[in-house]
């Protein structure tokens, strides 16, 4: 017997009400996160360490960041989520941390001022880009790179407004950046100017100058041509 035919009525009453589902999860970070800006940030590895380097490394920043003024958002979880959380949570402002449902659960770290939790990715990656003042990226895997080339792509095909993007620690990244001016900038499939997205730094206090020294010309506050971009993200 072959398909094509029209789904049955459970099955379309079940995925119309995973339209209301997705409705709440967005208004509900929307509302949270309004609230909190200017915010950064952080992406890693759930698979580090507290006793890693890379977890203090991170901690530090989040920490520079809390005093700075600025609103800290992390996955949530372990490993460098955990550190950008704790490091937030011992600064002044705002720890976020927009939690995601796994098959395999693994409980959210303790160091949230703001906790959110969501059924699906993508609603989940639209709260880290949408009230975003910069992107930090620390050390990770196949997650963190989705982050990293999520947000390039939105700036890149100006869907998202231009913000600081930061890979800290060059030895982890160098490589792959390499890989963009040897075999997409020479075949052409990205541009010279792709490759000015981004930075890579290693000290925390660079990251935070970093960030201060690009709203220094541009500001904290949106343009209003930036606000609608934002608002069609």
């Amino acid at each position: 017997m072959h398909g094509g035919g029209p789904a049955p009525d459970g099955a379309l009453s079940r995925e119309a009400w995973k339209i209301f589902q997705i409705m709440a999860e967005f208004v509900e970070g929307f509302e949270a996160l309004a609230q909190i800006r200017p915010s950064v940030s952080i992406f890693g590895s759930a698979r580090i360490a507290p006793d890693h380097p890379y977890f203090a490394l991170t901690e530090d920043i989040a920490r520079k960041l809390s005093d700075a003024g600025f609103s800290v958002v992390s996955g949530g979880g372990p490993g460098i989520m955990e550190a950008a959380n704790k490091g937030a949570y011992a600064g002044p402002s705002p720890s976020v941390g927009l939690n995601i449902r796994l098959p395999h659960e693994q409980a959210g770290n303790a160091y949230q001022d703001i906790r959110l939790t969501f059924q699906h990715f993508f609603a989940r990656k639209v709260m880290f880009v949408k009230y975003a003042t910069a992107y930090v990226v620390m050390p990770g895997g196949f997650g963190t790179l989705d982050e990293l080339m999520e947000i390039l792509a939105l700036i890149q095909t100006g869907k998202s407004r231009r913000i600081p993007i930061i890979l800290v620690h060059t030895p982890f990244w160098a490589g792959l950046v390499e890989w963009f001016r040897s075999a997409l900038r020479r075949d052409g499939v990205i541009s010279e100017a792709d490759l000015d997205l981004f930075v890579m730094l290693d000290r925390p206090e660079d990251v935070i100058d970093t960030i201060f020294r690009y709203f220094e010309v541009s500001g904290f506050e949106p343009s209003e041509e930036e606000k609608e971009i934002q608002l069609n993200l």
